[in-house]
């Protein structure tokens, strides 16, 4: 099964360059590219997730796509909906979020510290990179930033 980041970024792509009308059409798309366990509640919470809205076309077909820049986060803004993805290397953890949220992430992932593996965070607008404590235990501290916001 490939990697719930890989099948984020996959997805993004789908509907940038795709143009699908259903949850099932998206669902097929994704099983065809070889992602497993796939249904349309999954692909229903990754629409939500990365901020993918239904709209008229000049067609005036109803297709799925990716707003052109997501808005500013407000109060009541799941932390988990902000953000939307997280990937590593071999020394540092790079998490994205929706634009103007990442100072907040980052300031959360500052309070778990030290005890969580995370030695520290640097956050722009909407990305944040954070360095584990440990770069030999960096899947582990990326798996408890995951848990996290999942």
């Amino acid at each position: 099964m490939k990697q719930s980041t890989e099948l984020m970024t996959f997805f993004k792509a789908l509907l940038e360059k795709e143009h699908f009308s259903s949850q099932g059409e998206i669902v097929e798309a994704l099983v065809n590219a070889g992602f497993n366990n796939i249904n349309q509640s999954k692909v229903s919470r990754m629409l939500s997730k990365s901020g993918a809205v239904r709209t008229r076309n000049a067609k005036q077909e109803m297709l799925y796509c990716l707003p052109a820049e997501l808005g500013i986060p407000i109060i009541t803004s799941p932390l988990k909906n902000l953000v939307l993805d997280i990937d590593r290397n071999d020394s540092m953890i790079v998490i994205r979020t929706s634009p103007g949220a990442a100072q907040l992430i980052a300031r959360l992932l500052d309070s778990i510290g030290k005890t969580e593996g995370i030695l520290g965070n640097i956050a722009g607008d909407d990305t944040i990179f954070t360095t584990p404590t440990n770069s030999k235990k960096i899947q582990e501290t990326m798996n408890i930033i995951k848990n996290l916001f999942n």
